[in-house]
Parts: C-alpha cells; structure tokens; sequence
C-alpha cells in the first residue's frame, strides 16, 4: 500500500483551499479523535459558525459574552477537559463558553484561522507547523500568521496501542501489520508517520479513524495497532482495557533516540503502571498540548478567560499534576497573544 502517496494527496487537495478550507476536514489532531458532528458540553449540535472576539447577548438584563471553544473527540482528554474550563471560567467571569467536539490540532488551527473559534486546544508541534507554514503538507507555504499561544498544560503522551493476542511487543513487530495513524490530515497522523519513519517502519497498510473507531476496530480485529495521541490516561484506551488485554507498544533506547532526532518538539514521557491495567510502565515520547487563539481576540479577553482558568487551577481535576502558572510557558512553539503576555508578565 503507498499510504505516504495517499496522506499527502489528502492533505495536499486540503492545502491547495488554503486553511479556511482545512478547517472543514474531518480530519483533526492532538490525538483528539472526531465523533462526527460537533456538539457543544451541553450535547447541542454547533454549526461551526464564527464567533470571533466573542458574541455578546442579552440574557435576563444582563450581557452575556459567548465565546466558541474547540477541543477534540469525546474520546481523547481534550473535551472533558475543556468542559472543566468551561465551568471555572463560567464561575468565574461573564464569558459563556460553547465547548464544541471536533477533529483537534489541526482542524482547531483552522478554525482559529477563519474565526470559527475564539480558543482552541492543539499540540504544540502542530502549532508551530501552523505558525511557520513547514512540517505538515497543508501548512507549507500557508502560514497561519494569526495563529496566537495563551498557554501550555500537558504532555501528550504518544500512545502506540495493540492488543496482546496480536503479539507484537516492540516497534519492529509492526512491520507488515495494519495500523490505524489517526484521523486523515491531524496531528496524530503526522506524529504516527514520522514516528514510523523514524523506526524503520515502511512496510505497513494504513487506516485512518478517531480515537473510538480505532478502539472497535482493535476489538474487531480490523487492524492490529493504533496510534493514539493524548494525555494519560485517554478515555478510549480505558474502555478498551475495560474489556481487552491492552499492550503498549514500547519506544525505548535506540527507538526512542531515533524518535527525538526525527523532530525537536518530541520529550522522553512514560505511561505509568496501572494505567489500562499495564503491569509495567510504558516507556514512550510525548508533544505538548496547549491553549491557542487568535491575533483578532481581544487581549481584555484571553486575558480574562486565562486568568480564570490559571488563577483556579485547583478546581480543575484533570491533568492538575501538570497545569499551573508557573508551567504553562513551557514548550511555547508560537508567540504569545498580548492578553496572555499581560497575564503572564511576559
């Protein structure tokens, strides 16, 4: 199969409708698989229209500021973290958040792009992609020039998940097998391809799904691993334990290496024991999630919303071994929104 030939004439037919058009792909990233229509946290389908700066509404006399907010597939971390955001910055400021179920990094680089979305969750390797107009076909000469950093959370551990009846257990077993690399054009295909690459992986037939799909499609015997992108533990991967003897494929020594060379934005990571019923701990890599928005919000605005969410950190519950002030600055791919800096002191 020449799955190389067929990802690039993909994501190439995307790149030639410029990033407004990206934005439509079912497509996303950060590991973030799609659920098909987006939803808001309230289960209310979205339209996708934008909301740039966010739109202000009368409600009981009082002015309500809605902002549209982009995370990834129910399946991942990004949306049930993001709902957690939406509750503290809620409690804590006028703003009203619609959190909208989508594709992730690379679809939320488009959305920002167009102004479909005031904030975004997105990988931070993709959002220097996005920002320098390299790395990623769509990108290359397509510079997202308004693409905008608030803050940094988490790693995004890079997840290469099987089963043990498969009997692979070391990334040259995944020669000649059927691997799904995640959602046509995201960010969790480029980490696979590269990180394949990177191993010496060239023999392989290539699916392309979200997270969940992926999940059923192991159980069915569909393919025989699966690339999932996000911080653990990610939902789908728990399920599937729930039920299947789940194997974490290894990127260790040379492998690991190898990995880090390919790219500068991949760091050392491990899946604990105990996660997804592991006895032992997964040694992997991971990239770094982050918060992004646009030049156009304004900077009374992202500086408000990031002040809500890093000033109550402790109400969150999810990821809070990570997220904090003192953190969210690091691994910072893209340059910062002027209402970030203000908070910040950058």
């Amino acid at each position: 199969m020449s799955r190389k030939l067929n990802r690039r004439e993909f994501v190439a037919a995307a790149g030639l409708t410029g990033i407004a058009g990206l934005a439509g792909c079912s497509g996303g990233g950060g590991g973030e698989g799609t659920e098909g229509e987006g939803t808001t946290a309230g289960g209310e389908a979205t339209t996708g229209e934008g909301t740039s700066g966010g739109e202000t509404t009368e409600s009981g006399g009082s002015t309500e500021s809605r902002l549209s907010w982009h995370a990834g597939g129910t399946g991942g971390t990004y949306f049930p973290l993001s709902n957690e955001f939406k509750s503290v910055v809620e409690e804590n400021t006028d703003y009203k958040l619609q959190v909208q179920s989508t594709g992730a990094s690379v679809e939320n680089v488009g959305s920002l792009a167009r102004g479909d979305a005031d904030f975004a969750l997105i990988q931070n390797d993709v959002a220097y992609f996005a920002a320098n107009g390299e790395g990623i076909d769509a990108f290359k000469g397509n510079p997202v020039k308004n693409l905008r950093g608030v803050a940094t959370l988490y790693p995004e551990t890079i997840h290469i998940v099987t089963l043990a009846n498969t009997g692979i257990k070391k990334p040259s077993d995944l020669s000649g097998k059927t691997i799904n690399t995640g959602d046509l054009g995201s960010g969790t295909q480029v980490n696979a391809v590269q990180i394949l690459e990177a191993l010496g992986i060239s023999d392989y037939s290539e699916q392309n799904t979200g997270f969940s799909q992926a999940s059923d499609q192991l159980k069915n015997g569909d393919i025989d691993a699966a690339f999932v992108v996000g911080g653990w533990p990610v939902g789908a991967i728990e399920e599937l334990a729930a039920t299947n003897d789940v194997r974490i494929v290894p990127i260790e020594g040379e492998n690991r290496k190898a990995v880090k060379n390919a790219a500068p934005f991949y760091a050392d990571d491990e899946i604990p024991s105990g996660t997804y019923g592991l006895k032992q701990a997964a040694p992997t890599v991971s990239v770094q999630a982050m918060i992004a928005t646009n030049a156009e919000q304004p900077e009374k605005t992202v500086k408000e919303v990031t002040a809500a969410i890093f000033d109550n950190v402790d109400q969150l519950s999810i990821k809070t071994d990570f997220i904090s002030k003192d953190s969210a600055q690091e691994g910072m791919s893209i340059d910062l929104h002027p209402g970030a800096q203000a908070y910040f002191g950058k």
